[in-house]
């Protein structure tokens, strides 16, 4: 009776450790579930910028450069391009572009071995009494380029957009963003890609 008693002990035990078992992996496996469908992301895994839905299209427009060159997406492979058309740099607003322009420059030296994988490019005069940097590439300003970014005339200031190497406009960041958001969107879509 004893040893009965032991082998029904046994079992029970064994039981309970099939199903505490079952319940740690299912139950994991659920509670990631509801997570996912809940919309919850870790932090690390949210863009900084705006994502666009439905994306702009860049890919059948064909830029020229300030002197007059053509700018060719599918020249340059695997090349993320940040694009900032400000506005009234030769006037009242020359010192908010200027520090535009340094944020930029700055995030494309931050890139360090990735820098040749992005092109800065500036749509539109230089700010007064600043000259452009060498990586930065000079665009005319059209209505091409108008119709491909997502609210381009914003009353609150110069929006600066991240276009992917296909030519999609992929992310959008408002006036007044932090430069070191752009860093980081990019150095991840960087890393991906």
């Amino acid at each position: 009776m004893n040893a009965q008693h032991d082998t029904d002990a046994i079992r029970r035990r064994n039981r309970g450790m099939l199903v505490a078992l079952f319940l740690l992996f299912f139950g994991g496996m659920l509670v990631a579930g509801l997570l996912r469908f809940s919309g919850w992301r870790p932090q690390g895994s949210k863009n900084k910028g705006e994502l666009l839905q439905p994306y702009g299209d860049l890919r059948g427009y064909a830029p020229s450069l300030a002197d007059g060159r053509a700018y060719r997406w599918k020249d340059a492979p695997r090349t993320w391009r940040i694009v900032a058309m400000p506005r009234d740099c030769d006037g009242a607003r020359a010192a908010e572009c200027a520090r535009l322009l340094a944020d930029l420059d700055k995030v494309w030296r931050l890139m360090n071995k990735d820098a040749d994988r992005v092109h800065v490019l500036w749509a539109g005069a230089a700010p007064t009494g600043s000259a452009l940097p060498a990586e930065v590439r000079p665009l005319r300003v059209d209505g091409g380029l108008r119709a491909g970014l997502a609210r381009p005339d914003d009353a609150a200031g110069d929006a600066v957009w991240l276009v992917d190497p296909n030519g999609f406009v992929v992310l959008r960041y408002a006036p007044g963003f932090d430069p070191g958001d752009l860093r980081t969107d990019l150095a991840r879509l960087l890393k991906i890609n």
